[in-house]
């Protein structure tokens, strides 16, 4: 999809310790469909991921506010498990969903949300139902075993799944649709060389 009109930005969550292989499709995709990709660190000091990569934040958290954004993606990071660190990103995912701004969360970051009281309510899914529910959270109820899950403005996965990460990501900023977003999760997730076709005569290749 090539996008002609402005849009406002996709805010990347960028700490100490993130998982680098969860937000690649989703981010890539998001870029190429016209969405500017801005990285928000805690401070504009750099960080470096748990694959080593340094990274110079474009801005900082507090300067964040959900009306100037499309999305803010949270990935996991092992900071999410060892201390409250992070526990800033969940407060700010808390004010992008109650401005009607989506939020992705993935891997350790759906643990945060969960402390943060944000999946008490909604339908969700992380890595395991017993890894949130060491959260001491109230929603093990709407925990749902599966790739992805979209609640409203909410997307959460696992952390083995970045690809339906995205496919839920492109669902609801409506990237791609219908025929066309199934076809891009089976190139990408089951290396089905058929939704190549597909992809490129919708343009999407």
């Amino acid at each position: 999809m090539n996008a002609t009109a402005e849009r406002k930005p996709v805010h990347l969550a960028v700490y100490d310790t993130l998982a680098d292989w969860e937000t690649g499709h989703a981010t890539a995709h998001l870029a190429r469909a016209g969405y500017g990709i801005r990285t928000v660190g805690p401070s504009t000091d750099p960080v470096t991921s748990i694959g080593g990569l340094r990274i110079e934040p474009d801005t900082a958290l507090d300067d964040v506010r959900p009306e100037d954004s499309s999305l803010l993606i949270l990935p996991g990071a092992d900071l999410w498990d060892t201390s409250d660190d992070l526990a800033p990103f969940a407060r700010k995912a808390r004010a992008f969903l109650e401005a009607g701004v989506p939020v992705a969360a993935i891997c350790g970051a759906t643990a945060g949300l969960a402390r943060e009281g944000l999946l008490d309510d909604r339908s969700h899914t992380s890595a395991v139902s017993f890894y949130l529910a060491a959260s001491g959270y109230t929603g093990g109820e709407h925990y749902v075993e599966t790739d992805a899950v979209t609640d409203g403005h909410l997307v959460t996965a696992g952390p083995t799944e970045p690809v339906a990460f995205a496919r839920e990501v492109f669902r609801l900023l409506g990237v791609y649709e219908g025929e066309v977003l199934d076809a891009w999760y089976r190139l990408f997730h089951d290396s089905d060389p058929a939704a190549y076709a597909v992809l490129e005569k919708a343009g999407a290749a």
